[in-house]
């Protein structure tokens, strides 16, 4: 079996990642997260309303709502937001970055899922932001890479994260337009950054029979420059791509920082 990279694994140029024993199992998405200590809110009832607003907004996947049900997305933001972090908005996380609405997060997990039973298998994520996306996708896939191209990102998620003792979730510091091949075939792919189109090397590394969910850059009806979220689903014979509705990403960037 390919060996798999340690938590957290930084992408060298031209070196191999570390090596590691394979993952432990993924947690269930109905298991609750283990809650580090240091912050005093008790937000199971904050979740709960957000989870309800997501269901208004249309999310019917019983186990994504568990998922963003458990994890505390409070913890993912800076002090000062904490009271706003259970509204349905994005908020900055620093490094001109945003932490996802909650109805976007669980809308794009939901098209990820495609009526899945069972957990997703290996899942690619570009644009680790605060890492709050990431724990959620480590309730619902049996394992997560996840890449962030900005340092100061990189290790804000790695803070974020490491008190929940993830076994199955891998962070990676490099260019996530490059995807990270050593993990490939992917079941899935998510993107939390938009560009003009979805990079070869995303298409490449996804798994026939795979799905990824991404915002591109649109010339259709929401308006010429405008983001929607694509989904497109790899099969033998090629690749299948479906416009949704409009979204706002921050922009696809190659490089690290």
């Amino acid at each position: 079996m390919k060996p798999r990279p340690s938590f957290p694994a930084r992408l060298e140029s031209g070196a191999a990642a570390k090596k590691t024993a394979p993952a432990s199992p993924a947690l269930g998405a109905s298991r609750v997260m283990p809650q580090p200590q240091g912050l005093g809110m008790d937000s199971a009832a904050h979740r709960q309303r957000m989870v309800q607003l997501v269901q208004k907004q249309g999310v019917r996947d019983t186990a994504v709502l568990a998922a963003m049900g458990s994890v505390e997305r409070h913890r993912f933001v800076d002090t000062a937001l904490v009271n706003q972090a259970y509204e349905d908005t994005s908020l900055p996380i620093g490094l001109g970055q945003t932490i996802s609405k909650p109805g976007v997060v669980s809308r794009m997990i939901e098209l990820l899922r495609n009526g899945a039973t069972g957990k997703l298998g290996r899942v690619l994520e570009i644009g680790t932001g605060c890492g709050y996306q990431a724990a959620v996708l480590s309730l619902l896939a049996q394992e997560v890479y996840s890449i962030e191209r900005l340092r100061g990102l990189h290790d804000k998620a790695r803070d974020n994260l490491r008190p929940m003792r993830l076994p199955n979730l891998h962070l990676l510091f490099g260019d996530g337009m490059v995807g990270y091949a050593k993990g490939a075939p992917y079941a899935a792919i998510i993107a939390a950054a938009g560009g003009e189109a979805v990079p070869p090397a995303w298409v490449e590394q996804l798994a026939i029979g795979g799905r990824l969910v991404a915002p591109v850059v649109s010339s259709g009806p929401h308006g010429a420059g405008t983001q929607a979220l694509l989904v497109l689903d790899k099969t033998a014979d090629g690749v299948r791509q479906t416009l949704l509705e409009a979204v706002h990403f921050v922009p696809l960037k190659s490089g690290v920082a």
